[in-house]
């Protein structure tokens, strides 16, 4: 069915992100993962040494950035892995004004198909650079994965409304604003 198709002939429910509230969400979330994340780096290996050097903060600051930019690529590896959309369907980028980074796609997806391209970047950036972090005793990482695990908080809202349709409804993402339409699949 066609993005052009269903807007004319479906009436879709709307998911819409809170932005302030995703926002102040976001920011709990990271002081208590980075916290609890801490600690429990500190009781896996049974000491508490974190120093904090201008290079140590540089290098966070790169990585969180460059971590970011791979959550979004993510997404998108998640729309062409799961959803098989072409490449030519595929947008990512940096939405100023809303102060966000963004990978969307042309192509109605699956509510199935949908919520696993929106959990891959979780996973990928948030939970696996915080298991590498405890392994290697590396706070640096352990934070890192906190914050990428709180940043996933705008994904985990869109992937608990989402499943609340059935896995066969046609999602639409926005290509503009932090928004889903979601369409019935009779």
């Amino acid at each position: 069915m066609e993005v052009e198709n269903l807007k004319d002939t479906l009436n879709p429910r709307i998911i819409e992100l809170d932005m302030k509230k995703i926002a102040k969400a976001n920011l709990w979330a990271t002081l208590w993962l980075t916290i609890l994340f801490i600690i429990i780096n500190s009781l896996i290996h049974q000491r508490f040494s974190m120093s904090i050097s201008f290079w140590t903060f540089l290098v966070f600051i790169i990585s969180y950035f460059a971590l970011i930019a791979l959550h979004e690529i993510f997404h998108l590896i998640g729309f062409v892995l799961f959803g098989k959309v072409k490449f030519k369907e595929l947008d990512y980028g940096v939405n100023l004004k809303l102060g966000i980074a963004y990978a969307t796609t042309s192509k109605p997806l699956k509510n199935h198909i949908m919520r696993k391209a929106i959990m891959l970047p979780f996973w990928t950036t948030g939970v696996l650079p915080t298991i590498i972090g405890f392994a290697i005793d590396s706070y640096l990482v352990v934070i890192l994965g906190a914050f990428l695990i709180a940043g996933a908080v705008g994904d985990f809202y869109m992937y608990k409304e989402l499943k609340n349709f059935p896995d066969n409804s046609l999602v639409k993402d926005d290509p503009q604003l932090p928004k889903l339409y979601v369409y019935d699949a009779n």
